[in-house]
């Protein structure tokens, strides 16, 4: 009996964690950033938090093709970055 394999992405740890972070980072961007940062840098960075999650989905769906399921997550850890 081993371990049950995700049926979606959505099952997985890491789009659950992706998620949470992603609310963790909008929240930051609009409550600790300071004002002159608020339009540009937050920007960027919720646009970001939202590509990680992205990403991983788009491998998820391609993780039978191992190399581009392997491009997809790096690309997801490069948006991490």
């Amino acid at each position: 009996m081993g371990e049950r394999k995700p049926l979606s992405f959505e099952d997985t740890e890491i789009y659950k964690l992706g998620v949470r972070l992603q609310a963790e980072v909008c929240r930051m961007t609009l409550t600790e950033l300071p004002p002159h940062e608020r339009f540009e840098e937050a920007s960027q960075l919720r646009r970001s938090a939202r590509a990680v999650i992205a990403s991983f989905v788009e491998g998820f769906g391609m993780r039978r093709y191992k190399a581009e399921f392997v491009y997809r997550l790096t690309k997801s850890i490069a948006e991490n970055d």
